[in-house]
């Protein structure tokens, strides 16, 4: 195959610019989503997280409700307590389910930190509310997946919803505007045996 000459190679560019330039300018709808992060790999609170560094940066107000963790100090937390005026991080985990070995104990975990993430969608201060790991407690069955579809369904309409967690579920994600499946393809952890480490899980 021929090597592309430089005007070539700026005609092309210079094509796929203006094929950019008017899809963008025909996207003028502006509104709150909500966004589901989930499957097996890693990276979902990675990337949730990352958007609520965006929106620090923008000066925009966050609540962020963890689910499962808590029972753990983790980087984040440390970072956003530094933010406490455009941050509410409120870890409200108690670990995984097989950590805990009660389930009237989780649902009431559950249904406290659910309480919380609709408190802050409620509040039109909150421009993004992050429900981390809400996947794994509507796969349990500790809150009704009704319920929680129905505050997304009426959340204001500028209020940025981020959903975490494997096996979200399929109702969960045809209400959502915006679904990233994380895919596993390797990880030290199964391969390896290496354990969690700071600055990488937590």
């Amino acid at each position: 195959m021929a090597e592309r000459t430089e005007e070539q190679h700026a005609e092309k560019m210079k094509k796929k610019q203006a094929a950019h330039d008017r899809i963008v300018t025909a996207k003028t709808v502006e509104k709150g989503l909500i966004i589901v992060h989930t499957g097996k790999g890693k990276g979902k609170t990675t990337a949730a997280l990352g958007m609520v560094v965006r929106m620090i940066g923008h000066g925009r107000k966050v609540g962020v409700v963890q689910f499962v963790k808590g029972a753990m100090t983790t980087g984040e937390k440390t970072v956003f307590d530094r933010f406490s005026d455009l941050v509410e991080f409120k870890p409200m985990g108690e670990g995984f389910t097989w950590d805990t070995q009660d389930r009237a104990r989780d649902i009431a975990t559950a249904r406290a930190a659910w309480d919380e993430v609709k408190r802050m969608i409620a509040d039109p201060s909150y421009e993004m509310v992050l429900a981390d790991e809400l996947n794994i407690v509507l796969r349990y069955d500790y809150l009704p997946l009704d319920e929680v579809l129905e505050v997304l369904g009426a959340k204001p309409e500028m209020t940025h919803i981020v959903v975490t967690g494997r096996n979200a579920p399929q109702a969960l994600i045809a209400a959502a505007d915006l679904v990233t499946e994380m895919t596993l393809v390797k990880h030290p952890f199964r391969e390896q045996g290496v354990k969690a480490q700071a600055g990488i899980e937590f």
